[in-house]
């Protein structure tokens, strides 16, 4: 995710140089080398001069523990931002401060393509300029939302953190259904994706909700409506995903308690 949001700013026209990346892994050190941004192996080799406006953590919450303290010399200027789901701003604050300024944002995957949708919450130690800042991070790579509450960012992980998940399985059984009554491999992958991309682009472009748009396809005893029946009969769809966004979001305040 890290890279992804990276891309996003230098394809909005940041300089490399303005960037510093901290992660020891080979993978990480090659997708710097190709964009030409620095990548430290430490903390500790990052240029003592160097005086960051936002610090980016986007590691494991398992990770997050070990990591952030290293940092604490930049908590004074810096607007410190976390994708670190679970991991709460009072977390932060007791490591760093409660004068720190703490921005949490959960961006999800389609950022990589500039699509992503992200959800943002700061502390009232960050500053207007520093909100504006933190948004224009995240705009680089999709569109944002402000939250109220700092506990909805486990509900929005459960939906559009882990959401890309989902829709990547719907294609995945779209495609093995239609294998099954017979169409061949490659048309059934191609239908798909394409099906599910077009209705996606269909209902960011409409004025229409997704009910209303459903129920334009859907003619009264026709192919859609036997489709439908089945799958918004029981257990169905809505129940299942009501279970799994549940499960999503409650998995997400355990890795909180446990960072």
């Amino acid at each position: 995710m890290g890279q992804a949001i990276m891309g996003g700013w230098l394809a909005q026209g940041l300089a490399p140089s303005h960037i510093r990346a901290i992660d020891p892994g080979d993978a990480a050190q090659k997708a710097c080398d190709a964009v030409g941004v620095s990548c430290l192996d430490s903390i500790d080799d990052l240029d003592t001069e160097f005086q960051p406006d936002a610090v980016m953590f986007a590691v494991k919450p398992q990770m997050i523990a070990e990591a952030a303290p290293s940092f604490v010399r930049f908590a004074t200027n810096a607007l410190l931002v976390s994708i670190v789901a679970g991991t709460t701003i009072t977390w932060f604050e007791e490591v760093f401060g409660v004068e720190a300024s703490v921005l949490r944002v959960m961006p999800n995957t389609p950022a990589l393509v500039q699509s992503g949708i992200t959800a943002l919450f700061a502390n009232s130690a960050a500053s207007t300029q520093q909100r504006d800042m933190g948004q224009s991070m995240f705009e680089a790579v999709g569109e944002t939302v402000w939250l109220e509450n700092e506990d909805h960012l486990d509900a929005v992980t459960a939906v559009s953190g882990s959401g890309p998940a989902y829709i990547f399985l719907l294609m995945e059984v779209m495609a093995r259904a239609g294998r099954e009554v017979g169409l061949p491999e490659e048309t059934a992958n191609k239908l798909a994706r394409k099906t599910v991309e077009g209705a996606a682009l269909l209902a960011s472009q409409s004025d229409l909700d997704p009910a209303s748009l459903r129920k334009n396809v859907t003619s009264p005893g026709g192919t859609t409506a036997a489709a439908l029946e089945v799958l918004m009969g029981e257990p169905g769809m809505e129940e299942l995903f009501k279970r799994a966004i549940k499960a999503a979001t409650e998995r997400g305040r355990e890795l909180g308690q446990s960072s």
